[in-house]
């Protein structure tokens, strides 16, 4: 661990106190949130005694740990500003620091990430070196090896930064990067889901300013950034870990336990014990320590972290990891306190289960949890039941019953289950799943599956380069799935990010990308409107998304023959409009008696 030593004021010829840590770093003045848990960290700090001169009210909390200290300090009537707190042995005045509380920011003018938005899943190691200089760094193990699938390659912040344009021409709205904070693991820590300080930006990513620059410059395009927060577990290399406050401040076995990822068994109702706790108290592998919520301290420092990066960083949202390995009583605390400081503030739960009835419960007021009295309080959860039946629905061409677009069909007869649709955060792949270009290596199935995506109920969400056609297949090992975008660095032979140097193919997939996503952003009915579908036949799947003044028809032919649809079925649908402006092929349609739409494609039409 690099400790950087923080030196308090020399009062007695004594050595004074020293503190290696202090978090938060600082807080703000006017947070809902009226009482701070300030933690110390130092050699034998819990020896010291404590004085706050000011006479702010707080509470001194020791643990078996005499590294540790932890004060409790009643902010309430605290303006901006600096708390001097004194460190006392025997009555006598050994050192001192001010702990600085800051005036708060107003925030940007922006909504949290919704249905409104398209987000751009990034994996900054994989997307762009803007600085080269930070590739390595002495204060961390691994350094870059770009030749290894599962090593540093170096992308950054900076790198992000350098292609806002990109996205911004593209069409997305909100980026969500993987986790930016340390992870100190000596081999694949470029993907930093095991952290090792939750408050220091990877100094191979950057710095804690460059994430704020990002925010900064993200909400000048009207784009928003979305953080991955990680509650379940940090990596072993954690500072903390490798210093116990508590005993239980990780979950601990006599011989190492592996979670079940048995993530049901929280809504079975037949759930053993053994089941439930080696669910949540089972590590996810042997170098990520699994974190006790249920211990009050470290509860509190999950939620004073998330709100320390929110009000930071000016960050717009959370996507939370693994969501149902946590313990459900605390994280239902953990996102009340972030909702009560910020309102609007959108968090989406990874929950990667296959059953609607299953993933249903983990939504905010989800009738299927409220049978067993639960309430995760959570707004937002990731639809893998529908990234099931996507990945697999055009693989299955003219399915007659229960495959193929049938299968989407029938996962949307579902969504009674879920309280909010629109909240749903819908994708065909990311981080950890196959390529869907390399599954379906076509330019004609990939303008398909976006089309759809696109256009169902929910938040959409696409994986960097999918837009270019990049490829991948999970069973080569993550590093295949997680390639470096061509152009993202110096030495790349071509350069994706811009049109001249892409090959036909790379144009084709962007074009039509940019096409979908920049009139997505126009239309309130795919937003937040309703859906109208009807029953698939010969494998055509035709849905409706309307409001009281926009309407569209999604018609999916996943037929290898094309198809003449009789339009006197879909009169509901159609609500007598006369006429329909196809997106991707600008054709205008009268609507007639019929419809021929070709071998698998999808249209899109407004109707006018």
């Amino acid at each position: 661990m690099n400790k950087t030593l923080i030196y308090f004021l020399f009062v007695t010829g004594v050595a004074s106190a020293q503190i290696e840590k202090i978090e938060p770093p600082f807080w703000w003045e006017g947070m809902q949130q009226k009482t701070l848990q300030l933690m110390l960290y130092g050699k034998d700090l819990g020896d010291y005694e404590i004085e706050i001169p000011d006479r702010i009210p707080f509470e001194r909390r020791e643990v078996e740990n005499k590294n540790y200290l932890f004060l409790k300090l009643n902010l309430a009537q605290q303006k901006a500003g600096k708390i001097k707190i004194n460190f006392l042995q025997d009555g006598n005045l050994k050192s001192s620091f001010d702990y600085e509380i800051k005036a708060r920011e107003t925030r940007p003018n922006l909504e949290s990430f919704n249905s409104s938005d398209v987000i751009y899943l990034v994996m900054p190691d994989r997307f762009a070196n803007g600085n080269p200089s930070n590739d390595s760094h002495p204060s961390v193990t691994e350094q870059a090896d770009r030749s290894n699938q599962d090593g540093r390659h170096g992308g950054d912040i900076q790198g992000i930064l350098d292609h806002l344009e990109y996205l911004e021409d593209l069409g997305v709205t909100a980026l969500w990067s993987t986790p930016l904070c340390e992870d100190n693991d000596a081999r694949v820590s470029y993907h930093t889901y095991a952290q090792s300080d939750l408050y220091k930006i990877d100094p191979r990513f950057g710095t804690n300013q460059e994430y704020r620059n990002l925010a900064d410059a993200l909400h000048s395009k009207q784009m928003k950034l979305i953080m991955d927060y990680v509650t379940n577990h940090w990596g072993i290399e954690h500072w903390m870990v490798k210093d116990l406050p508590t005993s239980d401040w990780i979950h601990q076995f006599e011989n190492y336990t592996n979670t079940n990822h048995r993530k049901e068994v929280l809504s079975d109702p037949y759930a053993s014990e053994i089941d439930r706790k080696e669910l949540l108290q089972g590590w996810f592998v042997p170098s990520m320590a699994d974190l006790n919520q249920n211990n009050e301290l470290v509860l509190n420092y999950l939620i004073q972290n998330a709100i320390w990066w929110i009000e930071f960083a000016q960050i717009d949202g959370f996507r939370v990891d693994t969501y149902p390995y946590n313990t459900p009583e605390p994280m239902v605390a953990w996102v009340k306190a972030i909702r009560a400081e910020f309102p609007n503030f959108n968090i989406v739960g990874e929950g990667w289960m296959h059953n609607s009835i299953h993933l249903s419960y983990w939504q905010e007021n989800s009738p299927i949890a409220a049978i067993q009295g639960f309430n995760s309080k959570l707004p937002s959860v990731m639809d893998f039941t529908l990234n099931d039946a996507l990945v697999s629905a055009f693989n299955e061409k003219n399915s007659q019953w229960d495959h193929g677009t049938t299968r989407i069909y029938k996962n949307l007869q579902n969504d009674f289950l879920y309280p909010e649709t629109n909240q749903l955060l819908i994708f065909a792949e990311n981080h950890d799943t196959n390529r869907i270009n390399d599954f379906y290596p076509d330019v004609k199935t990939y303008k398909q599956l976006l089309s759809v995506i696109m256009t169902l109920r929910g938040i959409p969400q696409i994986y960097y380069g999918s837009e270019i056609g990049m490829t991948g297949k999970k069973e080569n090992g993550d590093g295949d799935i997680r390639r470096d975008f061509p152009g993202g660095w110096k030495s790349d032979l071509q350069n994706a990010f811009v049109k001249e140097e892409r090959t036909p193919k790379q144009n084709e997939y962007f074009e039509f990308t940019k096409k979908i996503l920049q009139w997505r952003k126009t239309n309130q009915a795919i937003h937040v409107g309703k859906t109208l579908h009807y029953v698939p036949e010969k494998d055509v799947y035709v849905y409706f998304r309307y409001t009281q003044e926009q309407r569209v028809m999604v018609i999916v032919n996943n037929n290898p023959s094309d198809q003449i649809l009789n339009l006197d079925r879909f009169k509901e649908g159609i609500a007598g409009k006369k006429r329909g402006y196809e997106i991707s092929t600008a054709n205008s349609f009268t609507f007639d008696r019929t419809i021929e739409v070709p071998a698998s494609t999808t249209f899109i039409i407004e109707l006018n």
